[in-house]
């Protein structure tokens, strides 16, 4: 979890002031951090084409972890800075893509 937590606050994604493509992380530009849990990205499809989450982390641990990562990233950044939905909720999250 700390080095996730780390490769994703030292991440250089946007552009520094000059147009220098991947020059800044989230901690340069003083971004807030939106983190979704997303269990179903550890899933399957059966023979039958549904979906199957067997191998996926069970919800309870799944839960524990995913808060520890959310304590970890307010931390070592900026605790107001950091913002999650509700673990195993259907949430809709919009975003606009850039690039």
């Amino acid at each position: 979890l700390a080095y996730c937590c780390k490769r994703l606050l030292a991440a250089k994604l946007w552009p520094n002031q000059g147009g220098g493509q991947w020059r800044h992380g989230v901690k340069q530009k003083g971004f807030e951090v939106l983190c979704v849990s997303q269990f179903t990205l550890y899933g399957t499809l059966s023979k039958k084409n549904q979906p199957d989450y067997k191998l996926s982390m069970k919800a309870i641990p799944a839960q524990k972890l995913y808060n520890k990562f959310l304590d970890m990233l307010r931390s070592e950044y900026d605790n107001e800075k950091i913002f999650d939905g509700r673990f195993g909720a259907m949430m809709d999250v919009e975003l606009i893509n850039d690039g």
